[in-house]
């Protein structure tokens, strides 16, 4: 389910060990004249390849030794622009963008702020065959045949807490387009519940939740699909099933044959190296996990590493990755750039003259159409988002935010042909949204600025 006002949150987590750094510091002061192991020295920073105004959203190539792929960039938002429709534009989930910019408003961003897009990743430790899938960081990796060095990946929904994908091994059992939705028993009985009842068979079309395109995989009842609800990939929102955008999911159908191995594992904390650097990538650990039991075990890794090549890392830069656990790879030796700078480095886009994908937008009110009144605020932020949600569901509800004479602001979904097709969106924004709208009949003196 979605809420208007959902930000991604995270808990904060211990502070460095500063105790510790300042004995650390003391003892190098009072023993200056010791024995002190010689230094390894440090690789040298990485600098970006990648001209200015040019980057890759899916196929990478892998280096030598490498298991980080990909680049960061950032791009400036256009009036209008959501994080979502960025997002998508760019071939990253609802979650990687959210966590790669905290400070951004995910349903209206400020005009000109810089929004950061997290196209950089560190593979998750798994046989580098087939398709590879991490739930922590919503990201498909596959592997093509024949083709060393070459990576490509896309953002996938996932399932919803107390459904989650399963972890394992498996495989590309068979093939579908146009797939027929074979509705489980468990999942008619939860919409039942919600008083959404589903029939047992949906067919092919825009209701159907699986899209153009499945790979049903050797686990029964898990696919890989597209969806009709793009704007939840990147999301926990599915009954187990990894969904992808339509436009990625038709790619990888034609590039996956039958018996492909998925392997899909849950890894929040990846270790990954970039022309002989240690980088670390954090994402917020899902509740199934032992986030604690994780974070000792790279630990542990971390201190191999500086036992093994003589370096010193920077902990409290660790630290602070593990803590924001915004998504994207960070160096950690000590001395290489800060978080901020890292950042700062992503190469700059020129926005695009147009986002793929992008809502259009609502069409004219006439003085016979039907409308829902969604609500009634004080805060134009609060209606300008409420607006966007709705443009945004699958299928959309079209929708704007209204100024009013008094000061408030008016939420309009519509214009709808007939009470029936009305009654039914109320009843889905209820459902998906809790936004408890009312029905307006058309009148003749409705007039909505366009």
């Amino acid at each position: 389910m979605w809420r208007i006002d959902t930000r991604l949150t995270r808990s904060p987590e211990a502070e460095p060990p500063w105790r510790l750094v300042l004995l650390l510091v003391a003892a190098g002061l009072l023993n200056a004249c010791a024995w002190q192991r010689p230094m390894a020295p440090f690789p040298p920073v990485v600098v970006p390849e990648t001209p200015a105004r040019e980057v890759e959203r899916h196929r990478f190539l892998l280096g030598k030794g490498d298991t980080v792929v990909g680049q960061l960039a950032a791009v400036r938002v256009r009036p209008g622009d959501t994080l979502p429709d960025i997002a998508r534009h760019f071939g990253l989930g609802h979650e990687e963008i959210g966590a790669a910019n905290p400070d951004l408003d995910m349903w209206a961003p400020e005009a000109e702020s810089r929004v950061l897009l997290p196209l950089q990743f560190v593979l998750p430790d798994a046989p580098r065959k087939g398709i590879v899938i991490n739930l922590a960081a919503m990201r498909l990796f596959s592997f093509p045949d024949g083709q060393a060095g070459r990576v490509i990946s896309y953002p996938v929904g996932i399932g919803k807490e107390g459904r989650s994908t399963p972890t394992g091994e498996m495989f590309v059992a068979r093939k579908s387009v146009k797939p027929t939705w074979y509705v489980p028993e468990s999942i008619r009985r939860d919409h039942e519940k919600r008083g959404d009842p589903l029939p047992a068979v949906v067919s092919p079309g825009p209701d159907n939740p699986l899209g153009d395109y499945a790979l049903y995989l050797s686990r029964p009842s898990y696919l890989i699909h597209g969806t009709n609800k793009p704007y939840a990939i990147g999301l926990r929102a599915s009954n187990g099933c990894l969904r992808l955008y339509p436009e990625n999911i038709k790619t990888l159908y034609q590039a996956t044959p039958i018996k492909t191995p998925v392997h899909v594992v849950n890894q929040p904390y990846l270790l990954g190296w970039l022309k002989g650097q240690p980088y670390l990538e954090a994402h917020a650990p899902q509740e199934e996990l032992n986030a604690q039991a994780l974070k000792k075990a790279l630990y542990a890794k971390l201190r191999a590493i500086e036992r093994r090549h003589g370096w010193t890392l920077d902990w409290p830069k660790i630290e602070t990755v593990l803590a924001e656990a915004r998504g994207i790879p960070v160096p950690i030796l000590a001395r290489t750039p800060s978080i901020d700078q890292v950042v700062a480095q992503a190469v700059e886009l020129d926005p695009p003259a147009e986002l793929y994908g992008r809502p259009p937008p609502p069409p004219p009110v006439g003085q016979g159409d039907w409308t829902i009144t969604v609500l009634e605020t004080e805060d134009e932020l609060t209606a300008r988002r409420a607006a966007a949600v709705l443009n945004h569901m699958g299928p959309q509800i079209p929708a704007r935010a209204v100024p009013l004479a008094d000061g408030r602001y008016r939420v309009i979904a519509g214009p709808f042909k007939d009470a029936k097709a009305t009654k039914a969106v109320a009843k889905r924004m209820a459902l998906d949204l809790e936004l408890h709208g009312k029905i307006q009949p058309p009148r003749q003196e409705l007039t909505v600025a366009q």
